[in-house]
């Protein structure tokens, strides 16, 4: 049995008590024969400026590097407001992407059946959903240049932000995409504005060329981002996998989250390219919510979205499908039965802590035999 090295950085605010749970299930697959972890901790954002004054260690740095996987919690709070800008907590989920080369950023949106209420779409719009946003996550109008903003003759400002892409950025971001496609339901839906920017254009050219080159089983569409994120609110079960840049990605991933009705409930992950010898890729798996540093240390806390960052971890990074199926079913089968944390329950109902949804889950994967 492969025994993986995973790096858990837990970060400030609720991130030490999520990621603890996690701790929970991967005692569980140990124990059950189902998996080896080699489990490595680090300190990340505000807790690693407290310790180290940076927002992440060099030594920290060095596990991540060496790691199968980074399972990241979440940074900052209002404590750390003040320290210098290169060192605010963000800055360590910012280095931890560039050094790692974290480019394809894949946000899934998930309705379980248990939760379709709680969409503030039509519950036949959105129940059993289940899409895939993949993000180019390093290029595109964030990191573009010039970037400034500038003094003119008459004294007013001009702003300027420069959207920069590759045929390079654009093939390896489409062919993750198209990978993925061809584990889940063979279609990507390729989201840009051809019709107003030459970057849109060329995303086009290209994805069109590596579809009939690379991936003609693979069922492609071409929409535009505006409509794809129209779409989304209208009939978002159309699709399966979404690709776009940076910006629009940012935008319709946060759009997909919405329609599930619990953003606090939905895991990612960021992948780095594949190694040609060992097939492995560099990844960082966190939840979509923040710190929620006015709850932190009150057992309050959603673990869900930690525990399916994990679950995509086993999936994406250590080639255990069907141990992130038995997870992902567990997690549907805590809902199923009405098991619910403060954020999803409804007004007046109760409601578990975190420590016992994380112990709900571990009941329902024994139940699953």
């Amino acid at each position: 049995m492969a025994n993986h090295k995973l790096l858990l950085l837990p970060g400030d605010g609720i991130g030490p008590e999520v990621t603890g749970q996690v701790e929970k299930i991967v005692s569980w697959f140990e124990k059950q024969g189902l998996g080896s972890f080699s489990l490595e901790r680090g300190l990340v954002g505000g807790a690693a400026y407290d310790a180290h004054k940076q927002a992440i260690s060099e030594g920290d740095m060095k596990l991540a590097q060496e790691a199968d996987a980074v399972l990241f919690g979440a940074v900052g709070g209002p404590k750390w407001a003040d320290v210098p800008y290169q060192h605010r907590p963000e800055a360590g989920l910012l280095r931890l992407r560039k050094d790692l080369g974290l480019f394809a950023n894949l946000r899934p949106a998930i309705c379980y059946p248990a939760l379709a209420s709680a969409s503030s779409l039509k519950p036949e719009v959105v129940e059993g959903l289940d899409i895939l946003i993949v993000r180019e996550l390093t290029g595109g109008v964030y990191f573009g240049e010039p970037k400034e903003i500038v003094t003119l003759e008459d004294g007013s400002k001009r702003g300027v932000d420069t959207q920069l892409y590759t045929t390079g950025e654009i093939e390896r971001i489409c062919a993750v995409a198209f990978e993925l496609a061809r584990t889940r339901r063979n279609k990507v839906s390729s989201a840009e504005k051809h019709n107003v920017m030459k970057t849109g254009v060329l995303w086009k050219q290209t994805v069109t060329a590596q579809h009939a080159r690379d991936y003609k089983d693979v069922e492609l569409e071409h929409v535009l981002a505006d409509n794809c994120a129209m779409q989304l609110v209208r009939w978002p079960k159309q699709y399966d996998v979404i690709v776009c840049d940076n910006l629009f990605g940012d935008i319709l991933s946060d759009v997909a989250a919405m329609l599930t009705g619990s953003l606090g409930m939905l895991p990612s992950a960021s992948l780095g390219a594949e190694d040609p010898a060992t097939g492995k890729r560099k990844a960082l798996y966190e939840p979509v919510h923040g710190s929620a540093p006015d709850i932190a240390g009150k057992g309050l806390a959603n673990p869900i979205a930690m525990i399916g960052s994990f679950a995509m971890a086993l999936r994406y990074s250590f080639g255990a499908g069907e141990a992130a199926d038995r997870l992902e079913g567990a997690i549907a089968d805590v809902l199923g039965a009405g098991t619910r944390t403060k954020d999803i329950a409804a007004p007046g109902a109760n409601a578990v802590s975190t420590t016992e949804m994380g112990d709900a889950i571990v009941k329902a994967l024994e139940a699953r035999g």
